[in-house]
Parts: C-alpha cells; structure tokens; sequence
C-alpha cells in the first residue's frame, strides 16, 4: 500500500502541474514563443545547474566506487535496451523525429522526482546510495548518447535531400552533460564544493536554478497538450511498443542481469537489486518534449509517451514490488 500510496502522490502531482500549464495555455497566458523559451532556458542553464549541484549534494567519490556493481549492473542492461531499441526502430520503421524519443523510453527514466521519493517510500535510507548509483547511470546515458540521439534524429535535415548530413561534434556535449562532467571533476580531485560554507550562495544559487526543471518541463508537456489538444494522447503502435520497453523491458533486463551476476557468485544485497529494478521501471522523461522540440522531432509524440507513462506507472508500481520479492 505504501508503493502505491507513494506513487499515486507523485503522479498527481505531475498531472496537476501539467493541467495547469494547460490551462494558462488555453486562456492565452503564453504567446507562440514562450515554449521554445522554456525549452532554450531548460537546456542551456536549469539543467545543467540542476545536474551539477545534484550530483555533489548526493554522491561522493568514496561511495562511487565501493557501489561500483550497481553501475556494472546499470550500464549492462543500459547498453542492451539500447541494442534491442535500435533493431526494433528498423523492424517497426519508426518515422524520422520518433526515433530518439522511442529509444529514449526503452533507456532512460525519470529517476529524480519520481524514482527518488519512491525509493525512500519503499526501501528507506539504507537503499538511497543504491539509487545514486541508478542515477549516475541514467545521467550519464540520457545526457550522452540519449540527448545525442535526439537532436540527430532531426526530420528536417532528412526532408533536404539535397543537403549532406554533417556530424556536428558539439551534439556530443550538450550543456546539460557538461554540468555532470564538471560535477565528476569536482568529485575526483575531491573539491569541497558543496561543504564550504562561504559558497553557501552559490549551491543555493545553483538549487534554486536546479529546481526550475521539473515544474517547467511539465507546464511546457501542458502546453503542448493545450496547442494539439487531447487527441494526441493515443495509443498508436510506436507509443505501446514504447510503453512495453519502458515497464517490461527495461525492469527485465537488469533483473536478468543481476540474475546472471548472483549465478556466477556477483551477489548483491536485496535492497540493491530491488532498488535497481524500480529505478529502472520509472516513467518516461519528463524532458523528452522539450528534447524533440530542440531537435524538430515529434513533440506531440514525445509528450504522449510521457503523459502515458506517468499515468500508468501507478498500476505498474504493486506489479513490480510483487515480482521482485524473490530477490
């Protein structure tokens, strides 16, 4: 009941704050540029300061390395999501501006203002440096090779037929993957960062910044939904092949490795695996319109998937924390 108890606050939450970027859309509130101002201020200056500040108020290098099987664990099954994504894109011929958000839903999930307060509901304290692990994983994989994908996979290079498509190296350091990477910095030469109580502006400069990204990514979902209206949310056959690798898929495949790892004598505590398996299971991205609407993808697509997601993560949560108990 605590699962579900849990879950049904945080998705409510979510709703709420996207009914009501709905709403002030619906009454004229935004003008047409304001979602690609939220999209631009997100990208360049909320994310990264979010993903900076989270990283060093949450992780240390001490805890990185003697935690190091759950990142073993994370990035196997992170790979094979990728993989399998990847075929199915060619199989399903999913269209040009679909491909990135597809193959992000299989990959990368919402772990911070979902799988965060979750976690702690269902596992405690004790299983928070576990979650950290997930997190590092998610980070790293959805600000790499997830928002990479994103932004290539760009329908309007495509439609110019007569034009070269160019490997723009600076697709490989978006803004909010230098802030991790300046984060990592700062954990491995071990600066205090965080603990210096004269910087006590900056982190709460850097929180406050941080905190935009959650509440504006889910009023710029409610604009979207406001704009294209109610009919796009839909279950066609790229969002259910999406939603199944998102809930079935990738909870699966790093069960099966943790499965594979206690065969051959990796063991891991209980609290670990499970805590792995949720994180893995959490709902889309709540960024993932404003990554396709960076990369002129499908944004209404985008949005439907994570709209979806999040609403169905309620059933899926009591299902998941059922198969799990053998671990």
């Amino acid at each position: 009941m605590t699962a579900l108890y849990t879950s049904v606050q945080s998705i409510l939450t979510i709703v709420l704050i996207i009914a009501l970027g709905y709403v002030l859309q619906r009454k004229g509130w935004f003008d047409e540029a304001f979602g690609g101002t939220i999209s631009t201020l997100l990208m360049k200056v909320a994310l990264p300061a979010s993903i900076f500040i989270s990283v060093l108020e949450r992780l240390t290098l001490k805890k990185l390395v003697s935690l190091s099987s759950g990142l073993v664990y994370g990035f196997g099954a992170v790979i094979l999501g990728y993989v399998i994504a990847f075929i199915l894109v060619k199989l399903l011929k999913v269209r040009p501006g679909r491909r990135g958000t597809f193959i992000n839903m299989f990959v990368n999930a919402n772990t911070i203002f979902i799988g965060l307060p979750l976690n702690l509901a269902l596992f405690g304290d004790k299983a928070t440096p576990y979650f950290l692990m997930y997190y590092v994983v998610n980070t790293v994989s959805t600000w790499t090779l997830g928002a990479f994908l994103m932004s290539w996979d760009d329908p309007t290079k495509q439609a110019n037929t007569g034009e070269k498509k160019t490997f723009n190296w600076k697709k490989l350091l978006p803004a909010p993957l230098l802030g991790f990477l300046v984060a990592l910095v700062f954990l491995l030469l071990n600066i205090p960062f965080v603990e210096v109580g004269w910087l006590g502006f900056a982190v709460k400069t850097l929180d406050y910044v941080g905190s935009l990204v959650t509440p504006l990514s889910l009023i710029y979902i409610g604009i979207i939904l406001a704009k294209a209206g109610f009919k796009t949310i839909k279950f066609d056959r790229d969002t259910i092949v999406a939603l199944l690798g998102r809930f079935v898929l990738a909870p699966a495949l790093i069960a099966m490795i943790i499965s594979v790892g206690l065969h051959l004598g990796f063991g891991v505590p209980t609290a670990e695996a499970q805590t792995l398996i949720v994180q893995a299971s959490a709902p889309g991205l709540a960024v993932l319109p404003i990554l396709a609407n960076q990369g002129h993808g499908d944004v209404a697509y985008a949005t439907n998937v994570v709209t979806l997601s999040t609403v169905l993560f309620a059933i899926v949560v009591p299902v998941i924390m059922m198969l799990i108990q053998g671990f």
